[in-house]
C-alpha cells in the first residue's frame, strides 16, 4: 500500500467509528425539528433542548473534521487549513464538553444509567475540557508535541461514544443487562480510547528513510 493511502487510513476508521453516533444524533435532530419518529421518542425532550442541539452539532463537527487533522500529508502541504480547522475544533469541543455538563447536571438521567455514568460523564466532560485548554495554550506557544498529545487525548474522549456502540453492544450480549452493567460497558469505551490514545502519543515516530535510487553503470 502506498505511503499516501496508508496515511488515510486513520481517518477513515475514524469516521466509520463515529458513524453510528452521529446518524443516531442526525436523526434525532430530525424528530425534534417535526420529522417522522424513525428513532423511539424521548420524554426528556420537550420542545427544542439548545443543550441536545449544541452537543449534536458539535459533536459531529468535532468528530468529522477532527478525523482529518490525523491525515499527515494534510498537516505538511496544507497547514493553514490545519490551523483554521483546528480554532473550529478548539470551539466545537469546549460546546461539546460545556453541553454534556450541561445535560448531565440539569436534564434528567437516561433510563437504565445510574450514579457511576453521572459521575463519569462529569469527570470525562471536565477532563476534556481541560484537555483543549492545554493543547491551545500548547499550540499558542509552539510546543506542538505538547499540542499534539492533548488534542488527541480530547478526541479520544469525544469520540468514545462510538466506541461504547461495541462495548455496550458486545457486552450486554454477553453479560447480559443491568443498571451497574451499562454504566461499566460505557466507561470501557473511554477506558479503551484513552488506552489507544496514549499508546499512540508514546509509540516511537516511524522515521522514513529515502529508497535508495538505482545507479546505471556503464559497461566498458
Amino acid at each position: 500500500m502506498s505511503t499516501v493511502a496508508a496515511g488515510w487510513r486513520l481517518p477513515v476508521a475514524l469516521v466509520v467509528l463515529c458513524l453510528v453516533p452521529v446518524t443516531s444524533g442526525t436523526l434525532r435532530l430530525v424528530q425534534l425539528a417535526g420529522g417522522p419518529e424513525i428513532m423511539p421518542a424521548d420524554d426528556r425532550w420537550a420542545g427544542w433542548p439548545v443543550a441536545l442541539v449544541v452537543h449534536i452539532v458539535g459533536s459531529a463537527v468535532f468528530a468529522l473534521v477532527g478525523a482529518f487533522q490525523f491525515v499527515p500529508r494534510i498537516r505538511r502541504r496544507h497547514p493553514g487549513w490545519h490551523r483554521r480547522a483546528g480554532r473550529v475544533l478548539a470551539v466545537a469541543g469546549l460546546l461539546v464538553a460545556g453541553s454534556a455538563l450541561w445535560l448531565t447536571l440539569l436534564y434528567d438521567p437516561q433510563p437504565g444509567t445510574g450514579v457511576l455514568l453521572f459521575v463519569l460523564r462529569l469527570v470525562v466532560a471536565t477532563a476534556m475540557i481541560g484537555c483543549l485548554v492545554v493543547g491551545v495554550a500548547a499550540a499558542r506557544r509552539r510546543d506542538f508535541t505538547t499540542h499534539r498529545a492533548w488534542m488527541i487525548r480530547a478526541y479520544a474522549l469525544a469520540v468514545a461514544a462510538g466506541t461504547q456502540v461495541f462495548t455496550q453492544g458486545f457486552g450486554e450480549a454477553i453479560f447480559g443487562y443491568g443498571e451497574a452493567r451499562g454504566d461499566l460497558l460505557k466507561a470501557a469505551g473511554w477506558v479503551i480510547n484513552i488506552a489507544v490514545a496514549e499508546w499512540a502519543i508514546r509509540r516511537p515516530a516511524r522515521r522514513r528513510t529515502p529508497r535508495p535510487r538505482a545507479v546505471e553503470v556503464a559497461s566498458s
